[in-house]
């Protein structure tokens, strides 16, 4: 029996007047151009065994956002498992960032489906802060667990 795909990523939160914000990137590429709901993610990526979950989180983060992800205190936020199997482990950690400082990794799909053609697409094609509730009705639903930990952890 195969384990599962595995994930990690960090969710950087902001505290606003009207509650806590988070940062949510687009997931890029054809398939999630036209959609909103269940397409924004929380910036993460695969990992294996040679990597600890919380190092391939800090390294997916560089890797989608094109920045050092910040320093300070993580707040685990465990796991959850997607629709389509994978295991994610997140951490929240407070931090503020710029959307448009973000410059994405990519990368390469057959796009038209059995053209022979590959083409290069961003990896998050757009990141953006949400309040909690805007986040819950954008964000992939299995992933909706992370926004409701984080709240219950912060004062």
């Amino acid at each position: 029996m195969t384990s599962p795909r595995r994930s990690a990523g960090l969710l950087l939160y902001r505290r606003a007047g009207d509650g806590l914000h988070v940062l949510l990137g687009h997931m890029g590429g054809p398939f999630f151009a036209r959609r909103d709901a269940g397409a924004w993610t929380i910036p993460k990526g695969e990992y294996d065994d040679g990597e600890t979950a919380w190092d391939a989180a800090r390294r997916e983060f560089r890797e989608e956002l094109g920045l050092e992800p910040p320093d300070g205190a993580a707040v685990a936020l465990g796991e959850v498992r997607q629709r389509n199997g994978k295991v994610v482990t997140a951490w929240a950690m407070e931090a503020d960032l710029d959307p448009a400082a973000v410059v994405p990794g990519t990368f390469r799909m057959e796009w038209p489906p059995r053209s022979g053609r590959l083409q290069e697409f961003p990896e998050l094609d757009r990141v953006a802060w949400f309040d909690l509730d805007r986040a819950r009705a954008v964000i992939v639903t299995a992933q909706a667990a992370f926004l409701d930990r984080l709240a219950e952890h912060s004062p």
